[in-house]
């Protein structure tokens, strides 16, 4: 019998190459995912925006593959090993990102509301994901993701299997300008349906496709269970309250009466949803702007939560940003009662810890109010901060017993 050679066609991708600067490969090959457009000594012409790329040192060593964009950050690495970025590639990464979180129980009988993936710190800078009860919001911050849709969903169905029932595109919103109208939100996979989640017990209607960000602050999950420890018989303000998050924890916590503030109508109707789903009455909720709201309201509340929108999104509008943080927290803790409790936060990525931190202190001077720091806080692990992207701890929040 004759043995005939079996020959099996090998595919190798090939990639625009980009060459960094002396010197210049020493951050990426500290795993940092960002390269700006001054590292870079040389680049192939008419680079595509969104393009694949490899990147290599002045010495030509390989540092990484990643895609292209024409800005200040020029190259988002999302591999430091060289491989073809294809289907595989994106199940592998959003499966261990699965894989992290049901490991660390995140996800569970009583909680099946969380971010799936979490962009550089799962590994791939631009990609959200958000899984509520079954459905899963895309959002792409960033045109390279959004060219590589086709193989994230596809990895998404590979990765929940029979437990998914939709995939919805939210990127219009969250893409670059210049791109946002070729993006159209819309379901990728299933259909609309009315989307109940549990977050530890709690029930929450979900809309991702009305509301803001991706239908919910899942980054607030622990921050709101703390809450539950310092509300019984208390009178609490939740201010930028969006679908009442916090509202539904405080009420569950046996606070004698709930406000909820937001300056969306559609929102606080959504919160008084929230509130009549888990069948509690003591709640009323008001669509106001936060700080006009509060001008009146000395030794109302002993318990306040200030959870803005970010103030600052660029460095260019931090100072201003500061300036907000300040008024705001100094309106807070004049009005508060005495010994009361005062949770604060900032989602700007560009106010750091210990700007925030400094900024609360200004506000409390301001106040002349004594206050205690009983916890710091942050995002939970579902929002990963890995030490090669200290950028990625976006959320602060300080605890403070105000005397």
């Amino acid at each position: 019998m004759t043995a005939f050679p079996i020959f099996v066609e090998i595919v190798i991708m090939t990639y625009s190459r980009i060459t960094l600067n002396k010197g210049k490969e020493t951050s990426p090959q500290r795993f940092h995912p960002w390269i700006f457009s001054g590292a870079i000594a040389k680049k192939e012409p008419d680079l595509e925006e969104g393009g694949i790329v490899e990147v290599f040192s002045s010495q030509n060593q390989y540092v990484g593959t990643g895609y292209y964009a024409n800005g200040s950050i020029a190259i988002r690495l999302i591999s430091f090993t060289q491989t073809e970025i294809n289907e595989d590639f994106w199940f592998n990464k959003i499966n261990n990102a699965y894989h992290y979180r049901k490991q660390l129980a995140i996800f569970n009988n009583s909680t099946n509301v969380f971010r799936l993936f979490f962009g550089e710190g799962d590994g791939a800078s631009g990609l959200i994901l958000d899984y509520y009860n079954g459905h899963v919001v895309f959002q792409s911050h960033s045109w390279g993701i959004y060219l590589q849709k086709d193989n994230i969903v596809a990895a998404i169905k590979k990765t929940i299997d029979s437990d998914l029932k939709s995939i919805y595109d939210k990127s219009a919103e969250t893409l670059p300008k210049q791109f946002s109208e070729q993006a159209q939100n819309g379901f990728l996979y299933g259909n609309e349906e009315e989307v109940l989640v549990k977050e530890n017990d709690h029930v929450f209607k979900i809309d991702f496709i009305g509301g803001q960000k991706t239908g919910f602050f899942v980054d607030q999950r622990e921050n709101r269970l703390l809450l539950s420890n310092y509300c019984k018989d208390k009178m609490v303000l939740n201010t930028f309250s969006y679908t009442g998050g916090f509202s539904v924890y405080a009420c569950a916590a046996g606070a004698s009466t709930v406000h909820s503030v937001d300056v969306s109508k559609s929102a606080i109707e959504l919160c008084n949803k929230n509130i009549e789903l888990n069948n509690f009455t003591n709640h009323e909720g008001y669509a106001a702007d936060t700080f006009d709201f509060l001008k009146d309201k000395k030794d109302v509340y002993d318990v306040i939560i200030l959870d803005p929108p970010a103030f600052a999104k660029s460095r260019d509008s931090k100072h201003n940003a500061v300036i907000g943080y300040k008024r705001l927290n100094a309106m807070a803790l004049k009005l508060i009662r005495p010994n009361g409790l005062l949770f604060t936060f900032s989602c700007s990525g560009v106010v750091d810890k210990n700007l925030f931190f400094n900024t609360i202190t200004a506000a409390a001077i301001e106040a002349r109010r004594n206050v205690k720091v009983i916890s710091y806080l942050h995002q939970p692990a579902d929002h990963p901060v890995i030490p090669y992207f200290p950028e990625g701890e976006y959320l602060k929040g300080m605890l403070l017993w105000v005397e």
